[in-house]
C-alpha cells in the first residue's frame, strides 16, 4: 500500500542531497543547459521551465508546492449564505 503521509524520516532523506541524489532544477540566476539537447533558451513559467528547442521540463528551482498557496479550496456561490 502506498503510504502519502510522510514521516519525519522521509523529509530528512529528502533533504539529505547525498542520499537523494542529482536533483536537475532550472535556477534563474544562472545559465542553464538543457539535460535533454545541451541548449540554453528556455521558455519559464510560474512553476517549470521548458527547454525552447526539445521541451524538456524542469521545476523551478524557487518554486514549491508546499505551503505557497498554490492550491485554494474551491467554495460555490450558492454556498455563501449558509456559511456560520
Amino acid at each position: 500500500m502506498l503510504s502519502i503521509v510522510g514521516t519525519n524520516r522521509d523529509e530528512a532523506h529528502l533533504r539529505n542531497p547525498a542520499i537523494r541524489g542529482y536533483n536537475v532544477v532550472y535556477r534563474p540566476d544562472k545559465v542553464n543547459h538543457c539535460p535533454g539537447c545541451g541548449r540554453s533558451h528556455w521558455y519559464v513559467g510560474r512553476l517549470m521551465a521548458e527547454c525552447g528547442f526539445c521541451a524538456t521540463a524542469l521545476p523551478l528551482a524557487a518554486a514549491s508546492l508546499r505551503g505557497s498557496g498554490h492550491s485554494r479550496s474551491f467554495r460555490p456561490v450558492w454556498d455563501v449564505g449558509h456559511a456560520a
